[in-house]
């Protein structure tokens, strides 16, 4: 027998672009297209959502309101989850409820199993930044973490890498196509139907 996964609520917040003006018509709009258990609001010009959302997954509940708002034909356009896969040392510490000097201890070998994942940019400044995505699964791998959180990471990352992908193809379609025909990515003249980026809206 199947054991069911129950629903739990989620929240996350969705960054939009494509709206600039937040009006009772694209809150209307948004609220009818099922975005009913979200706050819209709006700062320093860009419009948001913040949901609290119930499903079996995180990923679930995401992809769910993304569809949601495009469903709501207002030219809105999810750009991001409002959530960051780079991280500091002094975060990865607020994440996992230590001190930063025994994450800088996990960092440099001299505690810990070793092996901590090595930063991803930010490398040459003396202010390091690391995938929070991979940092996780070195966190789970050695039963620091619990596996829900090491999942919820990595769909984030996943996410938000294809809505990046998706925007850049629509604000530098040409240089885009080049880059990833470049990278092996998408061979030439243009990607075969298996190979297409499948759209999570």
């Amino acid at each position: 027998m199947n054991k069911k996964t129950s629903n739990r609520e989620h929240e996350f917040t969705l960054v939009l672009d494509g709206v600039s003006e937040l009006t009772q018509r694209v809150e209307d709009a948004l609220f009818e297209a099922g975005c009913d258990d979200g706050t819209v609001s709006l700062r320093s010009g860009r419009i948001f959502l913040t949901f609290s959302r119930e499903a079996a997954s995180l990923k679930e509940a995401i992809i769910s309101a993304i569809r949601d708002v495009n469903n709501a034909n207002i030219g809105a356009v999810v750009l991001r989850i409002d959530s960051c896969n780079l991280v500091t040392q002094a975060d990865i510490a607020r994440q996992i409820g230590r001190s930063r000097q025994l994450v800088h201890q996990y960092i440099t070998g001299v505690r810990g199993p070793g092996r901590f994942p090595p930063p991803a940019c930010e490398i040459t400044d003396g202010a390091p930044l690391w995938y929070w995505c991979e940092v996780a699964r070195w966190l789970w791998e050695n039963d620091m973490i619990r596996e829900d959180v090491l999942r919820e990471a990595e769909e984030l990352a996943v996410i938000n890498s294809v809505l990046e992908l998706q925007w850049q193809r629509q604000l530098a379609p040409e240089l885009t196509e080049e880059i990833l025909r470049f990278v092996n990515f998408c061979p030439e003249p243009a990607c075969p139907a298996s190979q297409q980026p499948v759209s999570i809206a």
